[in-house]
């Protein structure tokens, strides 16, 4: 499930690359019902659904005496229930339809460990993010803990810093600064995140549920 503008360009260039059927799909992961019917159409255009991703992810960027009630809501909401939703949609379909082999990766960040910097003793200013990804770790080892007795499998990867279309255009003397902080010296590129993922949700995972995967080049060493 995807929201990015792009997501229909990206679909269509799957299906070309690849001769698949790839579909994009846009909702609100904060209300169930919307991630139900979409879910629900997924499984009506697809099929019975093996895998799935659950990933969302907002930032408010800001002073803490500048966050608000209104701030942790939006951010609470998409980070930690749209995950929830996603992964609740593919596991109820699972165990109405008696599927065993259902496995579910939930995108955490290794912000769920630590506080995020800018600069050596310079946080980034985003404390609700990092309280959310902290939650999103935590709901996703709870779900594996409850849904392995219908055979669901839910593992965590939880990225470090990425080169994406967002990060590059940030400032370059931050940009620098956090990759200095990282033992490889540079930011992953996003296929470096995906294969991880791929991994998680296959069978050569089979015995992993509850795990989480730090693809951080090594940022949390120290």
């Amino acid at each position: 499930m995807l929201s990015r503008s792009e997501a229909s360009e990206a679909a269509n260039a799957l299906a070309k690359e690849f001769g698949v059927k790839a579909k994009s799909y846009q909702c609100d992961v904060g209300v169930e019902q919307k991630v139900d019917e979409t879910f629900a159409q997924i499984v009506k255009d697809f099929g019975e659904v093996a895998g799935v991703v659950a990933n969302a992810g907002v930032s408010v960027p800001k002073p803490a005496f500048e966050q608000n009630e209104e701030s942790f809501d939006y951010i609470m909401k998409i980070n930690v229930l749209g995950s929830f939703n996603i992964a609740k949609a593919a596991a109820k379909k699972w165990v109405e339809t008696g599927y065993k082999k259902g496995s579910i990766v939930v995108i955490s960040s290794m912000s769920s460990q630590i506080y995020n910097v800018q600069g050596p003793a310079e946080p980034l200013r985003q404390v609700f993010y990092n309280a959310s990804k902290a939650a999103v770790s935590s709901v996703a080892k709870g779900l594996a803990a409850e849904w392995i007795e219908h055979g669901i499998r839910v593992n965590i990867a939880s990225p470090g810093f990425i080169k994406t279309d967002q990060t590059q255009g940030m400032d370059p003397k931050i940009l620098n600064a956090q990759s200095g902080l990282v033992p490889m010296k540079r930011f992953s590129e996003p296929s470096e995140q995906a294969s991880p993922v791929v991994f998680l949700l296959s069978d050569l995972a089979s015995y992993m549920t509850g795990s989480e995967v730090f693809v951080d080049g090594g940022f949390l060493i120290y």
